[in-house]
């Protein structure tokens, strides 16, 4: 083997009884091109004094007085993991060194023979360093992951209240100000004598009242207020909404009427359907959707399934494919977590969340009254609120 010139400097610690043996270890070390800093030690209550400092590698012997190698091996990995260990004995049998390697030890040499001594010890240092290395990295990964996480969710509840923001606003000044142009409108309509003038006024309202149900879709968008209903009125309303757009159909199944979840656990599922249901319409390419609201085993499962194509194997991978990865976050949020599961035969999504289910089982929605009741099944006709419950109500 080739030697360095520049000796390599390892802190040891050498469990050893007899002073000639450590003097022969030591010499083979330095002729082998390592300057040791070493430390004997000879009984239990030393060596575990000497754990509290910093080393490289442990040296021992296997049979002390009142002490053994493989006793010192324990001790050690209880305190540290990834501290190199060498037994060092003029009496180990094969058992006992297979039991030692399985134990945690790096490697084992007879005293009779210490040629190996050298490699053995560069050997296992190296690997201690890069193991040790290697959790390192780990553990700045999962704390970088846990950072940008916590960046998501931030994110993710900053959007929503900014969300509810714009909503208030466009309730408050959007749509006061249109209420009060369209009683306006209504008033010139009944007054005015001039047939043109009533037909400009007639066409006026009509291009307000799409206004108003633009501004009630996109202040729905913002901030869904049927969720004030429950969670179950909610996806019952969104799901006949959805049939009614697309015309796919869709049908909504729960196991409880009423539920009363935590904070942050309707909106998040309100969301994830919603998400769910807008990529069925735009790529599934499905005839039929099942949406399903249960609680079991103190998890609330939301899982939305249609009959489509499926999705192609890239297609989770796609670099901007952020609405999958969005769901993750958001679920991520209270606890909860989305699985996704495709076939050529179509696509189910799950989300979980663990919960209180003895407050579940009462009550669904955050602070709401008892009496909700679901959203009316009626079609809506052109200017017509009735049937959503997000809306200003009847303008």
């Amino acid at each position: 083997m080739q030697r360095s010139t520049k000796p390599r400097r390892l802190r040891v610690l050498h469990l050893e009884d007899a002073e000639l043996d450590h003097q022969l270890l030591l010499a083979h070390l330095r002729r082998g091109g390592i300057e040791p800093a070493i430390h004997r030690v000879d009984n239990e209550i030393d060596f575990l004094a000497a754990l509290g400092q910093d080393w490289d590698i442990v040296l021992s012997d296997y049979n002390l007085p009142g002490f053994s190698g493989l006793i010192a091996l324990e001790l050690l990995r209880e305190r540290d993991k990834l501290m190199p260990f060498i037994l060092v004995s003029g009496e180990i049998g094969e058992d006992t060194a297979v039991e030692a390697m399985r134990n945690g030890a790096s490697d084992y040499l007879l005293k009779s023979n210490l040629t190996r001594l050298v490699p053995a010890v560069l050997q296992a240092v190296d690997a201690s360093e890069s193991q040790r290395a290697r959790r390192r990295a780990d553990e700045e990964l999962a704390h970088s992951r846990k950072r940008l996480s916590e960046l998501a969710q931030h994110l993710q509840t900053s959007i929503e209240m900014e969300r509810t923001a714009i909503a208030r606003e466009i309730h408050d000044d959007v749509g006061g100000s249109l209420t009060a142009v369209k009683f306006d409108l209504a008033w010139l309509m009944r007054h005015a004598k001039d047939p043109a003038v009533v037909e400009r006024t007639q066409q006026a309202l009509e291009t307000l009242n799409h206004a108003i149900e633009a501004s009630q879709r996109i202040m729905h968008n913002l901030r869904p207020a049927i969720l004030e209903q429950g969670l179950v009125a909610a996806l019952q309303w969104m799901t006949q909404r959805f049939e009614r757009r697309s015309g796919i159909a869709t049908t909504f199944r729960t196991s409880h009427d009423h539920l009363r979840l935590p904070a942050g656990v309707p909106l998040v599922a309100y969301r994830t359907a919603q998400e769910a249901l807008t990529n069925i319409s735009k790529h599934a390419r499905a005839t039929r959707v099942q949406v399903d609201l249960t609680i079991a085993a103190g998890v609330l499962s939301l899982e939305i399934s249609d009959n489509g194509r499926g999705l192609a194997s890239g297609d989770l991978g796609k670099s901007r494919s952020f609405g999958i990865r969005g769901l993750h976050e958001r679920a991520d949020t209270v606890g909860g977590w989305v699985e996704l599961s495709s076939t050529p035969q179509g696509t189910t999504l799950i989300l979980s969340v663990p919960l209180d289910t003895r407050a579940a089982l009462r009550h669904d929605g955050e602070g709401d009254g008892e009496n909700s009741t679901p959203p009316d099944r009626a079609t809506s006709t052109p200017g017509s609120s009735a049937h959503d419950p997000s809306t200003w109500g009847e303008l």
